[in-house]
């Protein structure tokens, strides 16, 4: 039976310190990531997941530069060499054993830069993960005038790079240069990631997990004993809905307290040259 109850807040201790990623989760969004980023921090595991965190605190610049540096074609990319395994020591290696959401497109990547880590792939079937993460994550970040507002708001005010990062990103794995044309390749898109996760990574070293199967092929495959808990289940569409409210509430609040009264006071003064002119 699956919970809906959060991990102990007493983990066990972290499996590994400082030897780069043990554990790449080969999934997209909205692929169960934080049910399966729960998992692992329940069995030990030293995980990074977006979405358990503040927007403030996921290193955004530096997803940024890795998006530049993956698909240097992208809009608005700045030249930059392709990551070596110290730049992705440099963003998860050297802190985390595993990371999953934010990391997502960059698996092919991860899998050539940490070939002795272990791979988990799951994969949702096409025809429901891509309405759900065409709503709750493509739409949202790929939609003007609201993502470049959004954007504005989280780089000038709250001072993260969150929308201009998940843009390139989105531009990079869907091989567009628009929003049509991303959308338009987004079948092709699905294929190919999981081909070539599977072309790289032999079966001894690679794990077909299916979501709702429990603890044991994952504990089996990652040499760990099962908890005696259930496996966490978290993060439905209701639940992944209310988490983008409560970050979209975070990036209009900040708006509000800091840039709404700088832009009241550059109005008024505007308007109070424009009446000296007269």
């Amino acid at each position: 039976m699956a919970s809906t109850v959060s991990p102990s807040a007493a983990p066990p201790p972290p499996i590994s310190e400082n030897e780069g990623l043990k554990v790449i989760n080969a999934s997209l969004f909205r692929m169960a990531t934080k049910s399966m980023a729960q998992a692992y921090i329940m069995l030990g595991y030293k995980t990074h997941h977006a979405l358990l965190e503040d927007l403030t605190d996921t290193p955004w610049s530096k997803i940024e530069e890795a998006a530049e540096a993956t698909w240097p074609t992208v809009p608005g990319a700045r030249p930059r060499p392709p990551f070596s395994r110290a730049d992705w020591d440099d963003l998860w290696g050297t802190e985390y054993d595993v990371v999953t959401d934010i990391s997502s497109p960059f698996v092919l990547e991860l899998i050539k830069a940490y070939p002795e880590a272990k791979v988990v792939v799951v994969q949702r079937d096409f025809d429901t993960w891509w309405p759900s993460f065409y709503s709750q994550v493509f739409n949202l970040n790929m939609t003007q005038p609201i993502a470049a507002i959004n954007g504005w708001i989280c780089w000038r005010i709250m001072g993260v790079r969150a929308v201009h990062a998940t843009r390139k990103i989105i531009f990079g794995l869907f091989n567009g240069k628009s929003k049509a044309e991303c959308e338009a390749h987004a079948r092709e898109t699905y294929d190919s990631y999981f081909r070539e996760i599977r072309r790289l990574v032999p079966p001894d070293r690679r794990l077909e997990y299916k979501m709702g199967s429990g603890w044991e092929p994952l504990c089996t495959f990652l040499g760990n004993e099962i908890p005696d808990v259930d496996f966490p289940r978290a993060n439905d569409r209701a639940a992944h809905q209310e988490e983008t409210k409560s970050r979209l509430a975070t990036i209009w609040g900040s708006f509000v307290k800091v840039g709404l009264p700088w832009a009241v006071a550059l109005t008024v003064v505007g308007a109070a040259v424009l009446y000296a002119r007269r």
